[in-house]
């Protein structure tokens, strides 16, 4: 990812939180993060998404908006199950992984602020990648590679590739953990945490994306003292997330 583009992001938060204007009523979208164990450690399947396309140029784990047969597919309707379904479709249709909807570890919801022109409310999950030869398009996805948690973010924090703020929490939580056995077991022994993330902004520095237990998460004020759970997204500069444990 170049400089103007990471500050293009940033503008782009920055501008819809001050104008504080309600976006397009939400789609339903879901997305499996792929993993296997490499010879470093767990690795991610990472794809770059087309620069014409939603969440153009950014680098994300397989996924996609739900579609009319995926609910048909659920028993029931269910979200969940649903949102299973088309992970596992778009992971087949994506990359040419197949994954079973049943091998799939719910891990988090995103609900992005109100304030975001196109919101997409969506299930991630965590699933084991069997074997087989990753295959992409080269239309809607444009590279393909096997990255290290780490070696991901940092090199998002050199500018060399793009992420979405849910995929760069998503990496930092892999990021502590060594194995697929190890992300798999504490993903199923804990309920899959919710982020509906509101947007402040701290002048001078840029977007805050602020999540449940940061002291400024209510208000959305960013400068106010306390606990935090939150990403700063400094304009030119390297994104931090933190979390008070």
């Amino acid at each position: 990812m170049t400089e103007e583009t990471q500050r293009e992001h940033a503008d782009r938060l920055e501008r819809w939180a001050k104008e504080g204007k309600e976006g397009l009523p939400p789609i339903h979208a879901a997305t499996v993060i792929l993993l296997r164990d490499g010879g470093s450690g767990v690795e991610t399947l990472m794809l770059r998404r087309n620069s014409r396309i939603v969440f153009g140029g950014m680098w994300v784990f397989p996924g996609g908006r739900l579609d009319e047969d995926d609910w048909r597919r659920a028993p029931n309707g269910d979200e969940l199950e649903a949102s299973r379904v088309a992970a596992a479709r778009e992971a087949m249709e994506e990359c040419a992984l197949a994954v079973e909807p049943d091998d799939m570890v719910p891990f988090s919801h995103w609900t992005p602020p109100p304030v975001t022109p196109k919101r997409f409310l969506t299930w991630f999950f965590a699933a084991r990648a069997r074997d087989g030869e990753v295959m992409i398009d080269d239309g809607e996805i444009k590279e393909s590679e096997w990255l290290s948690p780490r070696a991901a973010l940092e090199r998002q924090a050199a500018k060399e590739i793009e992420l979405a703020p849910p995929t760069f929490v998503t990496l930092s939580d892999l990021a502590a953990h060594e194995t697929v056995d190890d992300v798999l077991n504490a993903a199923s022994a804990r309920e899959p945490e919710r982020f509906a993330t509101r947007i402040g902004v701290v002048e001078g520095t840029g977007p805050v994306a602020l999540w449940h237990g940061d002291r400024g998460y209510e208000s959305g004020d960013p400068m106010i003292d306390g606990p935090r759970h939150r990403l700063t997204m400094a304009k030119g500069g390297p994104w931090t997330y933190e979390r008070t444990r």
